[in-house]
């Protein structure tokens, strides 16, 4: 079976850990299997590089950035590539470019838009475990473009998609999917299955194990996925397609974000293509926005909130406040001191009265409600940051999450 394996900074942050993983990998192959490994920079590497940027030039290109962060990886992929030949396991070390990932040309956040799988075959055909540097690709120019944050994970689904492998093994420091934050919620308990929108929802509000854009890609493409720890053996979790949603858990874990900034616009013109004029701007600087809430009208206005993330602020409030006189705001206002907090969960769908419960969990808790987004599977509140650590905690209670089936 064809395998491909992310192993995550953490997880080759030394030599000795490097050492590790080439001797995990080894046992994969020794099984008869065909594996492509996928890695982050070594621990801390990239932010680094990002202070080394900032101490040479007060606002470095994008582009010359990414040359940069890209070493990073590199420098992983080459050193396990070293590691498994001194065990004897024939391998070789690809940049992202060198592997046929192919992306779009913005840098710093860019998208995977193809892979060229032919240098890939090539090697495994020869009997090689290719190591891949994660997080990058190649533009249509040939310039080297960085996927952002996490975008490793993203690179080992994708390189699993292209190749049909049988399965996307991601490792890192925890041994799967939980209920919950451990570090906040000491009764949190690892999810042996979870499907794939449970897991979109988890990842795209706040549960760092995996990127979205990971999950989204491996929903899209039906790539099972498991999660398992670096450190020690363990089945981990399972992420997959689940069929009979009626018997999965009403909820099946609880997100939180702290990383929440909302940006509000008073007394904004009522009238076709203000909302489409605001957030077009927001697009073009690449900015996403998560919430938004429309106000009810009078006179003729009404107020529009949204939120974004906190490191996106600066340059959201840039963008609004360039464009406020032409939708005819009077006014902007923003609000960087909160969080999100979620519950997610297939099961929702066939269960009234989930968003009224966690409601009532929160306002017993004191906790106040900035605002509400819902889907199918999901129910999130902005709250003050202040009040997230608690809020996961009483969440994770009143759902019962800390028993199996709760």
């Amino acid at each position: 079976m064809l395998i491909v394996q992310k192993f995550g900074g953490s997880s080759v942050a030394d030599p000795a850990r490097i050492a590790r993983v080439a001797g995990r990998v080894k046992k994969v192959v020794l099984d008869g299997n065909q594996v492509v490994v996928v890695v982050s920079a070594m621990s801390d590497t990239t932010d680094e590089l990002l202070a080394l940027a900032q101490e040479v030039g007060r606002d470095p290109s994008p582009r010359e950035v990414d040359m940069l962060l890209a070493t990073g990886e590199q420098v992983s992929c080459a050193l396990l590539s070293m590691a498994l030949a001194a065990l004897d396991c024939p391998a070789v070390s690809l940049t992202g470019g060198q592997a046929g990932i192919r992306t779009d040309g913005v840098h710093g956040k860019g998208k995977i838009v193809g892979v060229d799988t032919k240098r890939l075959v090539s090697e495994l055909q020869q009997g090689r475990t290719v190591v891949v540097a994660g997080f990058q690709g190649l533009d249509p120019g040939g310039e080297i473009v960085t996927l952002g944050r996490g975008g490793s994970d993203t690179t080992a689904v994708a390189l699993a998609a292209a190749l049909g492998a049988g399965v996307c093994e991601i490792y890192t420091d925890v041994d799967g999917v939980y209920t919950a934050d451990p570090r906040l919620v000491a009764e949190a308990r690892k999810l042996d299955v979870v499907s794939h929108d449970e897991m979109l929802e988890l990842a795209s509000l706040g549960a760092v194990v995996l990127h979205p854009r990971a999950v989204e890609l491996a929903k899209l493409y039906g790539v099972p996925l498991v999660v398992r720890s670096s450190f020690h053996d363990g089945p981990g979790t399972l992420i997959k397609e689940v069929g009979d949603m009626e018997k999965a858990a009403v909820v099946s874990g609880v997100a939180h974000d702290a990383n929440v900034a909302k940006i509000g616009l008073f007394d904004v013109e009522d009238r076709p293509g203000i909302a489409s004029r605001i957030f077009q701007e927001l697009a073009r600087e690449n900015i996403n926005v998560d919430m938004i809430i429309q106000g009810a009208m009078r006179d003729g206005r009404n107020d529009i909130a949204f939120t974004v993330s906190r490191d996106d602020l600066p340059r959201a409030l840039e963008a609004v406040r360039n464009i406020q006189h032409q939708v005819g705001a009077k006014g902007v206002t923003y609000d960087e001191g909160l969080a999100k907090i979620s519950i997610v969960g297939a099961g929702m769908v066939s269960f009234p009265g989930v968003a009224a419960a966690m409601f009532e969990g929160l306002a017993q808790a004191g906790i106040n409600i900035a605002m509400i987004s819902t889907s199918e599977i999901k129910v999130s509140c902005v709250i003050q940051r202040a009040d997230i650590e608690r809020a996961v905690r009483v969440l994770h209670l009143k759902f019962g999450l800390e028993k199996p089936g709760g």
